[in-house]
């Protein structure tokens, strides 16, 4: 939390030790993240100059790229953050200790660090939604969306699909939509992120309206 009371996102986490790993650390390497990460850090990557790479949903699949080396961090939305020349999983408490490390070595506030973050590379904000889909469709709703990308997302274009864990939507200002499908249950997750908390949840909708459309 902040010091204001206020629940950090998984996300705002991610970033916050991306930064510190290479501004303060002095790391550099692979950028790993799930799909579901939000695109700051692909922003964040492009400004340091650090490849950045996307995985499945899954931190076995973050592992397996952490395992190959040269890496400056491994996360994934749901909670997971790794770090390199450590165990290739995901450790809570040893992310902990580099946010305190972070907070000791420049002397500010989680606040006004993150603000400055969103100053540099803009604001993002996420929603997801988890929604009840039939199994026995959920092929087909892949096949139909990846056929059927939208044009915009907002008032910006879709300039990229990616489909190999779910479809995932990308807009040229950094917004995106994704549906993926539970591995285990008849649970369809919606995922989206945009400049404001409205335009997430707008994307939402759109997301829900796609699967009305199977």
């Amino acid at each position: 939390m902040d010091g204001r009371g206020n629940p950090l996102t998984t996300h705002q986490l991610i970033c916050l030790l991306l930064h510190h790993a290479f501004a303060n650390r002095g790391d550099h390497g692979r950028m790993i993240k799930a799909l579901t990460v939000t695109s700051m850090v692909d922003k964040m990557c492009a400004a340091y100059g650090l490849p950045c790479v996307e995985t499945g949903v899954g931190f076995k699949y973050i592992a397996t790229e952490m395992i190959q080396g040269n890496v400056i961090l491994g996360a994934e939305e749901s909670g997971g953050i790794g770090f390199p020349g450590h165990i290739p999983e995901r450790d809570g408490i040893l992310a902990g200790m580099m946010l305190l490390e972070l907070l000791a070595t420049e002397r500010t506030s989680i606040n006004k660090l993150f603000a400055k973050l969103e100053k540099d590379f803009g604001p993002h904000r996420y929603a997801r939604l988890d929604t009840h889909f039939p199994l026995e469709k959920r092929a087909a709703l892949m096949e139909f969306c990846k056929s059927n990308p939208p044009a915009k997302l907002l008032r910006s274009p879709v300039v990229s699909v990616k489909s190999f864990d779910g479809v995932k939507f990308l807009a040229a200002d950094g917004a995106w939509l994704m549906l993926r499908g539970s591995g285990t249950e008849p649970i369809l997750r919606i995922y989206a992120e945009a400049s404001t908390d409205a335009g997430a949840r707008t994307l939402l909708k759109l997301g829900v309206n796609l699967t009305e459309q199977v």
